[in-house]
């Protein structure tokens, strides 16, 4: 007795897609970072003041309103503390739950970038040698920054936080208090905020390459040093290139941390070179830029080439 079976029926799944609440309500993933970064700035100078004068009061018991830039000078490793505890609290911690408004199905640690690959390692040691040699292009776009007119008073808040910096420096033992608070807290939560959030809000609005490019710029101008733009802008979409093409942020970190860490150890040990007017004098032979130049498109050459993103 033949046996028919009854046709077999072939199925189809189609993963869900879930939607992020940014494009659930009609907002481009772009304009949710720049409320944020407006928003992450305010907080992240306010917590920092508020940091500071409590300290202030903890330590001396009292402030004098009528001469805070006195106040501020000597307790400058207090307004570091303040300010490590803001990019702590806000470029970091806070930036954890409001990445939710912009992913969906993916988890924060994806969108953020904040993983492991089998070419961190890779990345981390040419990330970290690509910093040390674009220094020298560094030093050049930071001379013809300073040739650009700016109003007296950004000039003058600049030289005021050079001062600042060079007496900070200069004081015995503060090499590790420095390393903590100007390359360390800042690596890991500019990098969270920056490379992690703002790069990876704007290439899902406009593509990888303006992402790269807008988030350097932006990076820059946070920092709000117009004296310093170019440098700061140029560092920034780096960092933006390097975490793009490795998938990760974490090769962005350490070579942040090498940026900042060299100049704690340089303005420690050799202010004089670190905080000399830059003149045309002072700038490092026509020769050393140009080798600066060819040994960083050869290390964006290298990444570009073992990037998986490209293939």
């Amino acid at each position: 007795m033949n046996q028919t079976s009854e046709p077999s029926e072939e199925y189809s799944f189609t993963p869900t897609v879930v939607r992020s609440w940014a494009e659930k309500n009609g907002f481009a993933h772009w304009v949710i970072a720049l409320i944020w970064l407006v928003v992450v700035l305010i907080l992240f100078q306010v917590v920092a003041g508020i940091v500071f004068v409590g300290l202030i009061m903890v330590t001396s018991g009292e402030i004098d309103p009528a001469n805070t830039m006195a106040s501020v000078t000597e307790n400058i490793d207090l307004l570091f503390i303040g300010n490590s505890i803001g990019q702590i609290l806000f470029l970091g911690l806070a930036t954890f739950i409001v990445v939710r408004f912009n992913i969906g199905s993916e988890s924060k640690r994806s969108f953020l970038r904040i993983k492991w690959n089998n070419q961190v390692i890779k990345y981390l040691l040419m990330g970290g040698l690509l910093i040390v040699v674009i220094q020298p292009v560094i030093i050049y776009l930071g001379y013809l920054n300073s040739l650009i007119p700016l109003p007296e008073m950004f000039s003058d808040l600049q030289v005021s936080q050079y001062e600042m910096i060079e007496d900070f420096l200069s004081t015995d033992g503060i090499i590790w208090f420095g390393l903590l608070n100007i390359a360390l807290v800042p690596a890991i939560c500019e990098e969270i905020l920056f490379r992690g959030y703002i790069l990876r809000a704007f290439e899902k609005s406009w593509g990888p390459i303006l992402a790269v490019i807008i988030s350097g710029l932006i990076f820059g101008m946070f920092h709000i040093q117009l004296g310093n733009i170019l440098p700061l802008a140029t560092l920034g979409v780096v960092l933006a290139l390097m975490t793009w093409l490795s998938g990760t942020i974490w090769p962005a970190v350490v070579a942040h941390f090498i940026n900042n860490g060299a100049a704690v150890l340089v303005g420690s040990q050799y202010p004089e070179l670190l905080f000399q007017e830059m003149t045309a004098e002072t700038l490092p032979p026509v020769w050393v830029l140009v080798g600066s130049i060819i040994f960083t498109f050869s290390i964006v050459y290298w990444m570009i080439n073992k990037s998986k993103q490209l293939k």
